[in-house]
């Protein structure tokens, strides 16, 4: 098999905003060729499928800027610098919806756009709930909603869900509680 590694020659930060930092670099390519790569780096994120003991689904809606549109999502957010994603998961959950969970099962990591950003996003499924207030962040707006989680997977199926990381997430959880995952 031929190597496929790239060699870093030069990095350069060209933006540094509160979200992103966008890099750009030089790098060798496998043939030898220079050629230059623009990415994003990201603190990493955390998306949670939370059940309740009938079987649904606690979902989120938001506005979504960039697509000028409500999404119906996974709770979910950024991991903040220094914090672990399992306590980022904790709180991401209670912020938005105002949940606990007794048990926290981790479903793997999702790469969200490997073209361009270094994003990872840790995906759990919570279970045995808690209810309580959310907490949301002072610019968040969202909606909580339930649905079964069989129906989330044929909204996945049919384009209803476009949010890639709320797609893995619901189907992963699917996989996970027919013991397939």
């Amino acid at each position: 098999m031929k190597d496929l590694t790239e060699k870093g020659i030069s990095s350069r930060q060209v933006f540094d905003g509160h979200l992103l930092k966008v890099f750009v670099d030089r790098v060798i390519l496998p043939n030898g060729e220079e050629s230059g790569r623009e990415y994003l780096k990201h603190n990493g994120a955390v998306g949670i499928v939370v059940l309740t003991d009938d079987g649904k689904a606690v979902m989120v809606r938001q506005f979504r800027y960039p697509f000028h549109r409500d999404m119906l999502e996974i709770p979910a957010g950024k991991i903040d610098l220094g914090e672990k994603p399992l306590d980022a998961a904790k709180r991401e959950l209670l912020e938005e919806t105002g949940v606990t969970s007794a048990e926290l099962t981790e479903l793997g990591t999702y790469y969200p756009s490997v073209a361009y950003t270094d994003e990872v996003i840790w995906l759990y499924l919570a279970r045995g709930l808690t209810y309580g207030e959310q907490h949301l962040d002072e610019d968040e707006f969202l909606n909580v909603e339930t649905y079964p989680l069989d129906e989330l997977v044929e909204m996945v199926m049919n384009g209803e869900i476009p949010d890639g990381k709320s797609q893995t997430a619901i189907l992963k959880a699917k996989k996970y509680l027919s013991g397939q995952l």
